[in-house]
Order: structure tokens, then sequence, then C-alpha cells
């Protein structure tokens, strides 16, 4: 059982978090405390210009309401948003908070995954605690 479970969620339309979800459900001991994460990347800045001014703050409100709905799905969870590089951010965060688990979703590999590497793939190699990847 751990009792500081790091759980990365990506709202991409081919990552399915009901796993890495379950799966936190089952491996957290009575007290533990869940951490919902959902990386924010950065947008280019010739990009920013053609959004509405408001629109990361927008964003940002909307991802932390959709986390906490599902937080309030899982016993001792709660949501956090940050910014930054997905991979990068994650490891940040973990070194940071020392959570004793992170449970990630991961993706089919292709092409790209193996010249770019994944987000998953960068957790595994990286993370100082377990990392338990979902597929």
């Amino acid at each position: 059982m751990y009792n500081n479970i790091l759980v990365p969620i990506s709202f991409d339309a081919e990552r399915d978090m009901t796993g890495s979800l379950k799966l936190a459900r089952l491996l957290a001991s009575p007290e533990a405390k869940i951490t919902l994460l959902h990386v924010m990347e950065h947008i280019p800045a010739y990009a920013i210009s053609y959004l509405p001014v408001d629109y990361i703050d927008e964003a940002r409100k909307a991802i932390k309401i959709e986390l906490d709905e599902l937080a309030a799905t899982v016993p001792g969870a709660h949501g956090v948003v940050i910014e930054g590089h997905s991979g990068r951010s994650i490891l940040d965060w973990a070194d940071t908070n020392k959570p004793d688990l992170i449970i990630i979703a991961s993706h089919r590999p292709g092409m790209q995954d193996l010249l770019l590497g994944s987000t998953a793939s960068q957790v595994v190699r990286h993370a100082a605690c377990a990392v338990h990847v979902v597929r």
C-alpha cells in the first residue's frame, strides 16, 4: 500500500484515465494522499496572439474543475494544475512532493515515440520513486 500517490492526468482523447484511477484506489492505503496532476503545456508565443486574452486563465479554471470532479471519485484525492513540459514538469513536481508511487497512463508507442520519447517513458526512466504504467 502506498501513502502518497501521483497520478498525472491527460485529457487527450486517446488517453483513458479510468485504469489509472482504479489502480490508485486499489494501491492506496486508507490514509493515502492522491494527487491528480495535469500539466498545461506552454503555448508558443507566435500562437498566443491568436487566442483570447483570458484563454489560459479560463482553460486553467476549466481543467481544475474537471480534476476536482475526478478527485471526488477517489478517496483522499485532490487536483493540481501546473504549467510546463509534461515529462519534465511531472518529474519536477515529484522531486518536490516526494510521492512513493507514480501511476501514469501510456498509449501504444508509435514511430514518433521511438524518435522523441513519450511522457511515460521519460517519467519511467528518471523518477526517483516507483512508477506503474497503465496501458
